[in-house]
């Protein structure tokens, strides 16, 4: 059974925030460590190799969390889409075993969610565009899951990774429209309340043999840990 952290990644500040005040008791390899990448592909691939270079003890999983867009319509703010596989502006497709758990895990807890393939896009997706990566089989798009899985793929293949985004804005109602507010603090609070699940899917999805190098004994804390 691993004792490693899981480990968060967040592009903003405002997502460690609401994930850092869930309930995170109970986490195998004691408190996660929420780090913010900052914004886009280069930032956050650049994030993933220090941190997996630098952590002594190495992590158990990776989960990259936060807010998003929809580009599926139908979809509200609040919902949330997990990935069962991320495709990059080049057209790489990154598959992710994680997606059923998650998703289970998630709707136990009464979240709406919906799991299907993500965009990671250079450029904030609007109008027409977003129709276009929905006909190409997309219900989300974001800027840093494939660098972060690209990176993954190339130090740490067999690490356990998860995406999930919550919907701020939609096909219908795009963020420089009037109640995006209101939407965003009903993304934030159900961004929030997936921290049980992804606690939940970490138990579960835990390796049962770790390598030697992927052991970490973390320091005794209630709350989790923070790295930026």
């Amino acid at each position: 059974m691993t004792t490693a952290p899981l480990l968060v990644l967040c592009a903003l500040g405002p997502e460690v925030w609401a994930l850092r005040g869930g309930d995170w008791r109970g986490p195998v390899g004691g408190p996660p460590v929420l780090v913010r990448t900052g914004v886009g592909r280069r930032r956050a691939a650049h994030t993933v190799r220090r941190l997996l270079g630098s952590a002594p003890g190495g992590y158990g999983a990776v989960v990259v969390a936060g807010f998003g867009a929809a580009v599926a319509p139908g979809m509200a703010p609040g919902d949330v889409i997990v990935a069962n596989g991320v495709r990059d502006a080049e057209g790489h497709l990154f598959a992710i075993d994680s997606g059923p758990d998650l998703t289970r895990a998630l709707k136990v807890r009464g979240l709406t969610v919906h799991t299907g393939v993500h965009h990671t896009a250079d450029h904030v997706v609007r109008g027409l565009e977003r129709r276009a990566l929905h006909l190409q089989g997309a219900l989300a798009v974001d800027m840093e899951a494939a660098a972060v899985l690209a990176t993954l793929k190339e130090l740490r293949p067999a690490l356990p990774a998860a995406v999930l985004r919550v919907v701020v804005d939609t096909p219908e109602r795009e963020l420089f429209r009037p109640g995006t507010l209101p939407a965003g603090v009903r993304a934030w609070r159900t961004l929030r309340a997936t921290v049980p699940a992804l606690v939940a899917w970490y138990q579960e999805s835990r390796p049962a043999d770790p390598q030697p190098d992927t052991i970490h004994h973390p320091t005794p804390s209630t709350l989790p840990q923070e790295a930026s």
